[in-house]
């Protein structure tokens, strides 16, 4: 018996969102008794898969297989269920891949399904967690009985905690077949030269009261200091002033950076639903009753147009 924890990775790295998965993992492990078992499918070394064991997976189980380069869910499926037996817990992280993935291994397994999980189980007997519930404006405790359990961890939900283990790793073949790949990419177009918002620890964003597409000079400016990604709220980007990519809220992206910045944005419950999951959200609006304040750690009333260039030069001092 086990945790198995899958952990994705991106041109052969693991990110933050990886180890902070094994993290938590771990700490569901411990109250368990259990061991913490790590599977990655693709190309990556073993120098890189070793990483997991600083946050607690004391075996990994690797899967180097070229077919999955077409990130077919329908084969990671079939992998996770088949890695998966004899675990009590499945983690997976509560992004567009561990969203379409774990329903398909849930039903597999027969187990519970839990997404959007945001903290560590308040009882093991019965199984019962946290997740948030109405776009981030309250939380539901649920309580699982089957006997394998399927979470869906949300990003930013808990520390990393390294502990340096001396973790093992396997070869792991599946065994699955050529008939459980079914998708076909025919040609990768990669944006690059920006950072993704599905990645970007901070990420500016601008609303309506920016007043327009060629007002965003300052943000661009803001983002490349900071090494942020650049996002905005969907009537933006209704109105053509930036692209439909950068749109986050409910209705666009759902993004969990550690920073993100709102300029003029009044803060709907659609937008909200979208980045309520944020570390720190800073707001800057001139209508001192914007919702967006009711939510923001820190909140400047004030014009954007002339706080902006005051961040610009406050970073560049700093």
């Amino acid at each position: 018996m086990s945790i198995l924890v899958y952990t994705e990775n991106w041109d052969g790295k693991f990110k933050k969102l990886s180890f902070e998965l094994v993290s938590y993992a771990s700490a569901i492990a411990k109250e368990m008794g259990l061991p913490v078992t790590a599977l990655s499918i693709g190309n990556v070394t073993e120098d890189e898969l070793s990483n997991l064991g600083n946050y607690g997976a004391t075996k990994i189980l690797s899967v180097s297989d070229d077919r999955f380069t077409s990130l077919d869910n329908k084969a990671i499926a079939a992998t996770v269920a088949k890695a998966a037996e004899g675990a009590k817990v499945v983690l997976f992280a509560h992004n567009n891949l561990g969203k379409a993935i774990a329903p398909r291994v849930a039903v597999k397994l027969d187990a519970g399904l839990v997404s959007g999980v945001t903290a560590l189980p308040s009882s093991i007997d019965p199984f019962v967690v946290q997740k948030k519930a109405f776009t981030g404006k309250a939380f539901a405790n649920v309580q699982v009985n089957t006997d394998v359990k399927v979470l869906t961890f949300s990003q930013n939900s808990f520390e990393l905690v390294e502990t340096n283990n001396d973790a093992v790793v396997e070869n792991f073949d599946p065994g699955v077949s050529d008939s459980d790949f079914s998708t076909i990419v025919k040609e990768t177009n990669k944006v690059t030269g920006q950072v993704l918002l599905s990645d970007a620890e901070i990420v500016i964003s601008g609303g309506r009261g920016m007043k327009g597409g060629e007002n965003w000079g300052g943000l661009e400016e803001l983002a490349d200091l900071l090494g942020a990604g650049l996002a905005c709220s969907r009537p933006v980007s209704d109105e053509g002033w930036r692209g439909h990519a950068e749109h986050v809220g409910q209705t666009g992206k759902i993004i969990a950076p550690n920073l993100y910045f709102a300029f003029g944005i009044s803060g709907a419950i659609q937008h909200l639903g979208g980045v309520s999951s944020s570390k720190v959200i800073v707001a800057v609006n001139k209508d001192p009753d914007a919702p967006i304040f009711e939510t923001a750690d820190y909140g400047v009333v004030g014009d954007v147009f002339k706080v902006i260039p005051q961040l610009i030069e406050g970073v560049k001092e700093m």
